[in-house]
């Protein structure tokens, strides 16, 4: 059956254009999308003819100064963001504080950063960073079945992630999005496990504000660079919390006096990383060659056949489903909760299978279409069934502080 999806799959030739190791089952892309071959290749010629023979000059000649945007109006295209509202730059943690902070300024009167217990923590961190920089701003936490509900009149951003990480439950981006219009306050999607996984249409839903990282289903490597999303309509609005010369309406005058650059590029701060920009270009490029319904599509059908061979196989070993039924309710990744799914994972990691684990229980699976095959799902099932039948997890590792999981 796995097989014969495969043979039918109009996304199946993608699969070539990956660093795939032999043997190996890679299920964990939504913490780091593997090797794009396109990017070895643009990197190698980025550090051996641009840098290497064109030095300084390619700042210019390459057209490096360029990349944070050029790669912005690309990432906009897979976001439903229009041309000149999305840039690339810094860390997500760090377009998050930028973002925010610039949203509790603008918002006079209102003074709280409305976001959702278990959010991704760095979220959360970021926000309490966020308000200490703001005088009289605070942030305000809640169950997420009550996050609608908690909007209010003092309520100056609403911070959520649109896929959870853990789960994969996806939020209503225009819903919760008009809701937060309803009461005046701005909202600003985590799109971290969003771009490139699922549909996303920012212009449409009106939203205000975005973030998202490169290194995950964009597969821009280790340490991408990441992108934060303005709406037009903000631009003149929002003033940049860090003010550096990237952001500068004319950088290389070397004026004393700060003057925000027109649009989007105000939100710039420092140097571009124009190494990470190579990569990330050529993970999105790549992006850009899908049919977006064609991707949801197999995102789908991966899903289906996952959960259906759990339910056939390992219906009786304790696993948890916690990621919904419904496509339009979840993301690209399926998670399930095992009281031993540590142990688990690090069993299905020397087999080759490579998940990964979030505290406290949760084992999480990416699902990618753009280079994941049907067959790949079979396998990984039924490596799983012989590890919970045979107890191979039991001779697994325990948990090590400070181990990336």
């Amino acid at each position: 059956m796995a097989r014969d999806l495969d043979r039918t799959d109009p996304l199946a030739g993608l699969r070539d254009r990956f660093v795939l190791p032999e043997g190996v089952i890679y299920l964990d892309g939504n913490s780091l999308g593997p090797l794009a071959k396109a990017a070895r290749v643009r990197i190698a010629d980025v550090v051996e003819r641009e840098w290497g023979r064109g030095l300084i000059r390619s700042w210019n000649d390459a057209h490096w100064i360029e990349a944070p945007q050029r790669v912005g109006d690309k990432i906009a295209h897979l976001i439903g963001a229009r041309p000149g509202e999305v840039v690339v730059a810094d860390s997500t943690s760090v377009n998050l504080h930028k973002l925010l902070v610039a949203a509790l300024r603008a918002q006079t009167g209102r003074a709280t950063i409305l976001t959702e217990t278990g959010n991704f923590p760095t979220d959360l961190y970021v926000a309490h960073g966020a308000a200490a920089a703001v005088a009289g701003a605070r942030v305000k936490a809640v169950d997420p079945a009550a996050l609608e509900t908690a909007i209010d009149g003092d309520t100056a951003v609403v911070l959520v992630t649109h896929v959870h990480y853990k789960s994969a439950d996806r939020r209503d981006m225009a819903g919760l999005t008009a809701a937060a219009h309803r009461a005046g306050a701005l909202i600003l999607w985590d799109l971290s496990h969003s771009a490139g996984a699922v549909p996303l249409d920012l212009a449409g839903s009106e939203a205000d504000l975005a973030v998202g990282c490169g290194y995950k289903f964009l597969n821009g490597g280790p340490g991408a660079p990441a992108f934060l999303f303005v709406a037009e309509r903000h631009h003149a609005s929002l003033s940049p919390a860090l003010t550096g010369w990237m952001g500068h309406a004319a950088p290389f005058d070397f004026s004393d006096d700060w003057r925000p650059a027109e649009g989007i590029s105000r939100f710039l701060t420092g140097t571009p990383p124009i190494l990470g920009l190579a990569g990330l270009e050529a993970g999105v490029d790549l992006s850009l060659e899908v049919d977006q319904t064609a991707l949801s599509r197999k995102a789908e059908d991966l899903w289906n056949l996952f959960a259906q061979l759990m339910e056939t196989r390992l219906a009786s070993q304790g696993f948890s489903l916690l990621t919904a039924r419904d496509p339009v309710q979840r993301g690209s990744h399926i998670a399930y909760a095992h009281p031993e799914g540590f142990r688990i994972m690090q069993a299905l990691i020397a087999c080759g299978v490579i998940g990964d684990f979030r505290e406290p229980d949760v084992v999480r699976f990416g699902l990618t279409p753009l280079y994941l095959s049907f067959e790949d799902i079979w396998r990984a099932v039924e490596v799983l069934a012989g590890i919970m039948a045979g107890g191979a997890w039991r001779q697994a590792q325990a948990r090590i502080p400070g181990q990336v999981t």
